[in-house]
């Protein structure tokens, strides 16, 4: 089928990118070695319960249904599979799972050879995984098998005519868990009715993520009693839009963690800033509380470190789309975005209960600024806002594991 053409066709294009991409050599090769470390570490009597996400975003929704998992039934393996490096690479020694791999793609040969080798008991695919070969394999087996956090939208390819086809993977799933009406209505057109609206699993995760907050002496130096703008996921339309405003702006501290850390970009960032500006790795709590500007130059710290801000913004929305607006929301703090956000129910939802500000060029950003810097009540009543919405969506951890069968 055109599917199974497409598939291979990509297969070939991969094996030819890894050649000059490092990230996709590293995607190739874990992909080969899939079948060896299952082949080493598979536990042939055991039951797994295979949680797929396609990268870190995916296995933050699915890591509350792993956790519990764990708790409620530790009968069951976890067997932790990633299609990106940007999720395994930052996971593979995560300790909640007993195997940790990337998934070998998609063709009939390598769905059979994964699935001889794991046998799942159960599985979860995370929002947007349906994966044609393998799904059919486990529909066949009678492999109970689980969409979580979906969200369906009508320019999908399961709903175009031309998609009728690839749409038919749908109905392997047992049941489907979606974050909204819309998607419910949508699937029930395709005669799919196993469906459930219990919200998106990411609320859970973040409130699990604030209650496990890192203190930061660094941070906490630097911020003193200053306000604090914290921009996350920053790429450069994000920065060329706030830092100038900042640069002449010193009453407020500014914290910068971009997305992509490497020289060059960490470079770039410090060349547009005519602040005093310390790197995190590079600096001592000291150092840091005389600085105006704070760099974040490593990886893990995004989600502590909002809980110092009176004010964050997110990046991605001038390009293919906004990062984490919840991990920024549930401390409470008004949260500011580009103009990509309207297939993220998240941040639709943060607009709309007016602890989210959408920004569409340096202008919008500066008259939303002054507003917050100056109307203390108006800043006070958007955090709260913020946090409330985040509150109020938590629970879809909960109802999804009340409704599954384990055996």
């Amino acid at each position: 089928m055109l599917y199974n053409l497409v598939i291979y066709l990509y297969l070939w294009g991969v094996a030819v990118a890894s050649l000059f991409s490092p990230k996709v050599r590293r995607m190739w090769r874990g992909e080969r070695a899939a079948f060896s470390v299952l082949r080493e570490k598979v536990d042939p009597t055991a039951r797994y319960a295979w949680i797929h996400a396609a990268s870190l975003g995916e296995f933050e929704q699915g890591r509350p249904i792993i956790e519990r998992l764990r708790q409620t039934h530790p009968e069951y393996k976890i067997l932790l599979t990633f299609f990106s490096p940007s999720g395994y690479e930052v996971r593979k020694d995560y300790q909640g799972a007993d195997i940790v791999c990337y998934l070998p793609l998609d063709t009939p040969i390598n769905a059979i050879r994964f699935l001889r080798l794991v046998r799942p008991s159960v599985a979860f695919f995370i929002k947007y995984e349906f994966w044609y070969n393998y799904l059919h394999i486990l529909k066949h087996r009678n492999v109970p098998v689980y969409s979580v956090s979906s969200i369906f939208r009508p320019d999908q390819v399961f709903f175009r005519w031309y998609g009728r086809q690839y749409g038919r993977v749908l109905k392997c799933f047992t049941h489907f868990y979606v974050q909204n009406e819309e998607s419910k209505l949508l699937l029930a057109k395709l005669g799919i009715t196993d469906v459930s609206i219990t919200g998106d699993t990411r609320f859970d995760r973040v409130l699990q993520i604030k209650e496990q907050a890192k203190r930061l002496p660094v941070v906490e130096h630097f911020v003193g009693d200053s306000p604090v703008f914290v921009a996350g996921s920053s790429w450069q339309p994000d920065e060329d839009v706030f830092i100038p405003f900042f640069n002449e702006h010193k009453d407020w501290k500014l914290i910068i963690a971009p997305h992509v850390i490497g020289e060059d970009h960490l470079r770039q960032i410090l060349s547009k800033l005519d602040r005093k500006t310390v790197r995190y790795t590079q600096t001592t709590p000291e150092q840091a509380a005389q600085a105006d500007c704070l760099i974040i130059d490593c990886f893990g710290l995004l989600s502590s470190i909002y809980h110092y801000g009176n004010v964050a913004y997110v990046g991605g929305g001038f390009g293919v789309g906004i990062h984490n607006v919840l991990e920024a929301a549930v401390w409470d703090i008004p949260v500011v975005f580009g103009p990509n956000n309207k297939h993220f129910q998240e941040a639709q939802g943060l607009l709309a209960r007016g602890g989210g500000f959408e920004i569409a060029a340096e202008d919008d950003f500066k008259r939303l600024m002054d507003r917050l810097m100056t109307d203390s009540d108006f800043l006070r009543e958007s955090g709260r806002r913020a946090g409330d919405f985040v509150k109020s969506c938590t629970g879809a951890t909960d109802k999804i594991l009340a409704a599954v069968q384990l055996a």
